[in-house]
């Protein structure tokens, strides 16, 4: 890999960490990540902001101001080319700041860019290359990607386990199996969603709070959804059934967090993206399983469709990571 490849990743990667900051803030826009680098030094960085603007270009361009030109543009979607009401459009905001080149990750499957913006760059001189580090780009952005492809938010199921799957005694209690680091990452994983999901069991079994209790964190505590068939008390906004989530305004990223039953449902409908199973290192015995029946019968079509994505240490427990495997 030649010098320049190697620091075209290197700031590719860097404007990926930063679209993270955005994830269950930017919805409805995509949590999009954006850095200004003239003569290897960056100028100007940004990321989309809570409640979508500005948009991350914009705000790179704003801290870079005359440095942007002749500089190159890293971003990880393409520029918006539509026209807005609540703000100017990223790839003329680019062009007119005489930034040089654009290396861009992900083409925007909205078809309202879709392939314009970069368009639009490259008639106005910009030299726009696109496709580096797609697939990482689009894993920090799934929630608008699966919006625009699949009209749906993506889901996480989070699970904390005993070593032999269960998440409570057979009399119900379950404070705590795990230990204050993997519940603190947690809350972590809660703040980075913009709602959170539990069954009508689980909320007259424990009345959950489902904030984000981490300093700092309070504001972004997530909207709390009851999947049931009956009405949601306050505070509360109620699904009847998981294939419902398709119908929720502002929600890229859903965090389903119990019970049994509820992860059951939404693995039956194979609408889990993404799987967070945190293990602590005790044994239960006849308790209560974390999962229900999710109708297999063949052991075979159970394999091949999860993917171990991370796998960690988080104090005596254990979080392990599972991505859904998907067909292109």
């Amino acid at each position: 890999m030649s010098a320049d490849a190697a620091a075209d990743r290197r700031f590719m990667q860097a404007a990926i960490a930063l679209s993270e900051r955005g994830r269950g803030l930017s919805t409805p826009n995509p949590n999009v990540g954006c850095l200004i680098v003239r003569d290897g030094v960056i100028a100007g960085r940004g990321w989309t902001q809570k409640g979508g603007r500005p948009h991350a270009e914009a705000q790179a361009l704003e801290e870079a101001r005359d440095r942007a030109e002749g500089a190159t543009a890293y971003v990880t979607l393409e520029p918006c080319f539509h026209l807005s009401p609540r703000g100017p459009r990223c790839a003329d905001l680019m062009a007119r700041a005489g930034v040089r080149r654009a290396v861009i990750a992900l083409r925007d499957p909205d078809p309202r860019t879709d392939g314009q913006g970069a368009d639009y760059l490259r008639a106005r001189g910009v030299d726009v290359e696109m496709g580096l580090m797609a697939e990482q780009a689009a894993a920090a952005m799934r929630g608008f990607v699966l919006r625009q492809t699949l009209g749906r938010p993506a889901v996480t199921l989070k699970l904390g386990l005993s070593l032999d799957g269960c998440i409570a005694l057979a009399d119900g209690s379950s404070r705590w199996i795990t230990g204050e680091a993997a519940r603190a990452h947690a809350h972590l994983e809660r703040a980075r969603h913009d709602a959170i999901l539990v069954g009508g069991g689980t909320l007259r079994a424990d009345a959950p709070r489902l904030d984000v209790r981490l300093p700092g964190l309070e504001d972004r505590s997530p909207r709390r959804l009851l999947l049931t068939r009956h009405a949601a008390p306050d505070g509360w906004e109620r699904i009847a059934r998981p294939d419902d989530i398709a119908t929720l305004s502002h929600v890229d990223h859903l965090m389903v967090e119990g019970g049994a039953e509820t992860a059951a449902a939404f693995l039956r409908a194979d609408l889990v993206d993404r799987l967070l199973l945190y293990r602590a290192p005790i044994l239960i015995g006849a308790g209560r399983a974390g999962i229900a029946g999710i109708g297999l019968t063949d052991l075979a079509a159970a394999h091949g469709r999860w993917r171990l994505a991370d796998d960690r240490r988080l104090g005596e427990d254990r979080l392990e990571v599972y991505e859904r495997v998907r067909s292109a």
